[in-house]
């Protein structure tokens, strides 16, 4: 089975890809967001999606959790997936370890735990929300999404509320969490920089399609290196910036 209009499953996708989306097309009124849009992410494949404000990129997320429903094309994403948004949305009446097991069936206190171990949290499982950092907080929802094993990882923005330290130390976390259970994942961001630390192959979206795909080289992310700058400067250029502005 296939996401449509008509038709708002989900299901496996073919043996290589863990998602598939071809010929998209999602209007908010008379606006059309997606136009026609194609987009695959290979089994175990770290994906970034870039691109300016309202060039559609979290529809595209949204469509792919099953948060929306597109008026045309073809979805095919795994059974298993699991989002972490911009917030880190946890329920302040729940303690830690119960807010990671949220929508779980049957969750178990165990369960959590192994989640936050893998977090570095363990020792707040039963801490409340109100106590926790931002950073805390953060990897609490990581734990959440991670909980339930899933084989499509999509992530819209993140780290975009934390300060610059503690965003550099979730992306490692999240680079060594994907490293230990190999899910496909999209993050959705703005910072060319954070898409070139995290991913393996980057999209740039321009006006509801994809206007550039390019895999990223071990080498491209080690900051300051040529193959670094040489990359992001190819990708600020494509989304119109000038590679001499800061960006983040």
């Amino acid at each position: 089975m296939s996401l449509t209009a008509d038709a708002p499953t989900t299901s496996a996708g073919a043996a290589h890809a863990a998602v598939r989306a071809h010929g998209i097309v999602k209007r908010f009124g008379a606006r059309e967001v997606l136009k026609g849009l194609d987009f695959e992410i290979g089994a175990s494949e770290f994906v970034a999606l870039l691109g300016p404000s309202g060039c559609g990129k979290t529809t595209l997320l949204r469509l792919l959790a099953g948060l929306e429903v597109a008026q045309g094309g073809t979805i095919e994403v795994p059974e298993s997936h699991s989002i972490v948004f911009q917030e880190p949305r946890l329920l302040p009446w729940q303690k830690v370890w119960k807010n990671v097991l949220l929508g779980v069936e049957k969750g178990k206190r165990a369960q959590a735990l192994s989640a936050l171990e893998e977090v570095g949290l363990a020792n707040h499982a039963d801490a409340w929300p109100v106590t926790l950092s931002g950073g805390e907080a953060q990897r609490t929802a990581l734990a959440r999404a991670l909980v339930r094993e899933p084989q499509l990882l999509l992530l819209d923005e993140p780290f975009a509320a934390l300060d610059a330290l503690t965003r550099i130390r979730m992306h490692a976390l999240v680079r060594a969490l994907w490293e230990a259970h190999r899910p496909a994942v999209l993050i959705v961001t703005h910072d060319v920089d954070e898409a070139l630390t995290l991913a393996d192959r980057i999209t740039v979206m321009r006006d509801g399609a994809i206007s550039l795909d390019v895999p990223v080289p071990s080498a491209s992310r080690t900051r300051g290196s040529d193959s670094f700058e040489a990359l992001r400067t190819r990708l600020l250029t494509e989304l119109g910036v000038n590679p001499q502005e800061p960006t983040a």
